[in-house]
Parts: C-alpha cells; structure tokens; sequence
C-alpha cells in the first residue's frame, strides 16, 4: 500500500505541472500543411548557457527528406524538439509554409507530424489499439493497410488472435524489429505532412533493419522527412 501511495503521489504531482511552452494568447489553429519547413537564423541553449544550435538556417522543400547527422551532443534531436515545440528558440523562429508556428496551437502544430522514435512506446493493449493509438475513428481497413505499409501485416496475422491479440506492456512480447513497424504503423495512419525518425533502426539486426527501412522508404513518400 506504501509503494502504490507513493506512486499515486508522484503521478499526481507530474499531472499538475505546467508545461514551460504554451499557445500564445492570440494562437491560431493551423490549417493543414504542405510541409515547407524553414529554421531562420535558430539558436538555441539549455539551462547551461552553452548554445547546441547557433544561427541555424534551412529550409526543406515540401516532401523533401533531409538527413542532419553529427556527433553525439551536436544538436540533431535538440532542432526536431524545437520543430514539435518542446523547447522554443532562444533567438530566430521556426516557419511552415512561411508562418512561426508560435502564432499557431501547439496542439493543432504537433497533429500534423509523426514521429518514430529509437524506442517507440507500445501499450498492454491489442494490436489494433496500439496503430490507432491517438486516433478517435479509424477503420480496420485504414489499420491494415497501415500494417502493410509498414511490413507488419504477415506478422500480426499469424497471431492468436490478429489485430485483436493484446500485447505485453510496452511491447515486451516483440522484437525490437517488430516494435519499430508497429510504431511506423502507427505514424503511417496519421497521414501526416511532417515525418521525424529519430534514428529508428539503432540496435536492430542486419534482418529487421532491413525491414524497417524499407518501410521507411514507404513512408517517407510525399512527406516532409527529417
């Protein structure tokens, strides 16, 4: 009883926290996206002054991928943050389609981006939940061909259950090749403009790495790619 109190209280301390980033008082909702991204004259530093990005300039075509690589540390997560308005610069902005995604909602910025992380988090919940996870309606049809995009269809169908197989928490019951397309799945059905891949295929074997590429290429077509 002391441990789940515990945890309880520190839940609820975590719920009543303030973001540090929020919709300016005069935000506006998006409208959709074609996908033009531009960092104009970006710089940004954390609680320790030293700036990770200095003056950053770049802009990215719509369905345009861009590949930004350097050493660890060098500021490559740190600019998509900035783009998903964990962070915001502390000098120059950030423009889609020629506006500073400050003048819009945070969340109406951030329902136009998929992102497929290292290490995707996966839910003690079907398969089928974990796809449309953050989606109100979708159909089974929408789901499988999510599936299919992502490689992951053969697999999920050769499960007990299928689509309606539920899975262990945080996909523990998975390889680390089949969380990642369950994860491209799910950026998949959002049909987004934006796509981030956090380096999705670290730690994967020569096989799964393979796989997930290639859903990678799938899902990269007629998207903005970082």
């Amino acid at each position: 009883m002391a441990k789940a109190a515990a945890s309880g209280e520190r839940i609820l301390n975590i719920l009543q926290q303030t973001p540090d980033i929020q919709d300016s008082p005069q935000a506006k909702i998006a409208p959709s996206f074609r996908g033009e991204v531009t960092f104009e004259n970006v710089s940004f530093a954390y609680d320790s002054g030293q700036k990770l990005l200095d003056r950053l300039n770049l802009t990215v075509k719509p369905g345009q991928l861009v590949a930004i690589s350097g050493i660890s540390g060098s500021g490559k997560s740190t600019s998509m943050s900035l783009l998903l308005r964990l962070y915001d610069p502390i000098s120059g902005r950030i423009l889609i389609d020629g506006e500073d995604i400050r003048n819009y909602t945070i969340a109406s910025v951030r329902s136009q981006m998929s992102v497929v992380l290292q290490e995707s988090l996966l839910f003690a919940a079907t398969v089928k939940e974990n796809i449309a996870y953050g989606i109100d309606r979708v159909s089974d049809e929408a789901i499988i061909a999510a599936a299919r995009l992502a490689n992951i269809d053969s697999f999920i169908t050769s499960l007990p259950q299928g689509y309606d197989t539920i899975l262990g928490e945080r996909g523990a019951t998975l390889s680390g090749g089949q969380r990642q397309r369950l994860a491209i799945a799910r950026a998949a059905i959002r049909r987004t403009p934006i796509l981030i891949l956090d380096e999705p295929t670290t730690g994967l074997d020569r096989e799964n790495e393979q796989a997930v590429i290639e859903a990678l290429q799938r899902l990269a077509q007629q998207r903005t790619t970082f």
